[in-house]
């Protein structure tokens, strides 16, 4: 299997630069808080003092699962192909959020179970209509997941900006990301499963149980691209394949909720520098999302109590990215303002 080679973004005298030209800005020292290591790390990323945020653009990759037929999900599996039609007509929260930010959307369909013929505003990357129910067999053959994999490399080498955040949408992936989260960090099932969609304390017991019993039944899938193949999703696979081009074109990841960290997830057990260029847009509301941000090392720049995903989180701390960039290239410095400095 074939993964992107991605460098560290660890240039001492780089940084060493930002941080002084952070630290001349007429405010006193860390007073912007978050905003000053964010300005940092896309500096970084960029590996430039003169930093730009060009033509971003949200993924939004989606795909059917077989686990659905567990009954894992308070809805039924048609609301995924129903909410690409709302994607495609410009009604869901994320064309909202999207536009409202002046950000590129870009709905992909990774592997949904329907056939939605030539559409604009669509990009067709179906590999099949959803994987295979992973309580009874591998959720993909590994030649699909390295398709998927490689199709995701693809739709990232193909955005002209700089800036790209990543959204999902397929009913049963919350069940598909708590098996990868418990099998790639070793945190108790129970501990990985959550609401998704809504399910009941009696649903969420079932769902737990369900992935229990597939982790007994796939045991011998232990390292990162078998885990994937075996628990994954099309569309998570796929996203996972993105995130790995994206970063190693240095690229800013902008990393959404518990899906899309699922999928990162994966990509940082295989090349784990990629978490250099990921932003991570929020801590969700769903159920294991703080602990595996925790397993990450992750910071969250917001949270808003969401549970929605499509990418939402990634539009809606869009803003906080352009007022680091922002500051770092357009704040007076104490000289250029003739502003006096801290006494000694």
């Amino acid at each position: 299997m074939f993964t992107p080679t991605i460098s560290p973004t660890n240039n001492e005298a780089l940084g060493a630069l930002l941080d002084r030209a952070i630290n001349n800005k007429t405010k006193p020292l860390g007073s912007l808080g978050v905003l000053e290591s964010l300005a940092k790390q896309i500096g970084l990323i960029q590996n430039s003092r003169e930093v730009a945020l060009t033509q971003p653009a949200i993924l939004v990759f989606a795909a059917d699962h077989g686990i659905v037929a567990e009954g894992i999900s308070a809805y039924p599996q048609d609301v995924t192909w129903q909410m690409v039609e709302n994607f495609l007509a410009r009604g869901a929260a994320i064309n909202v959020f999207a536009e409202q930010n002046n950000c590129e959307l870009r709905v992909i369909d990774a592997g949904v179970n329907h056939d939605f013929g030539p559409r604009d505003g669509l990009t067709d990357r179906k590999l099949a209509n959803g994987t295979h129910n992973f309580a009874h067999e591998p959720a993909m053959t590994h030649a699909t997941c390295e398709a998927a994999l490689a199709a995701g490399m693809v739709l990232a080498a193909e955005l002209d900006g700089n800036v790209v955040g990543f959204g999902e949408m397929g009913i049963g992936n919350t069940t598909a990301a708590a098996a990868l989260m418990h099998k790639l960090t070793g945190i108790p099932v129970a501990q990985c499963v959550g609401a998704g969609t809504g399910l009941s304390a009696e649903g969420i017991l079932h769902k737990q149980r369900v992935i229990e019993a597939a982790v007994v039944r796939h045991a011998t899938a232990i390292e990162p691209f078998d885990v994937l193949a075996t628990f994954g999703g099309l569309e998570i696979a796929m996203m996972a394949g993105a995130m790995l081009k994206a970063a190693e074109l240095r690229k800013v990841l902008l990393i959404d909720g518990f899906i899309v960290t699922s999928a990162l997830l994966v990509a940082a057990r295989l090349q784990p520098a990629i978490l250099d260029y990921c932003v991570f847009a929020h801590c969700s509301d769903e159920n294991g999302h703080k602990q595996m941000l925790a397993a990450l090392g992750a910071k969250p720049l917001l949270n808003l109590g969401l549970r929605l995903g499509e990418g939402t989180g990634c539009a809606l701390a869009l803003p906080l990215l352009h007022a680091a960039v922002n500051f770092l290239n357009q704040m007076a410095t104490f000289e250029s303002a003739q502003v006096s400095e801290k006494s000694e």
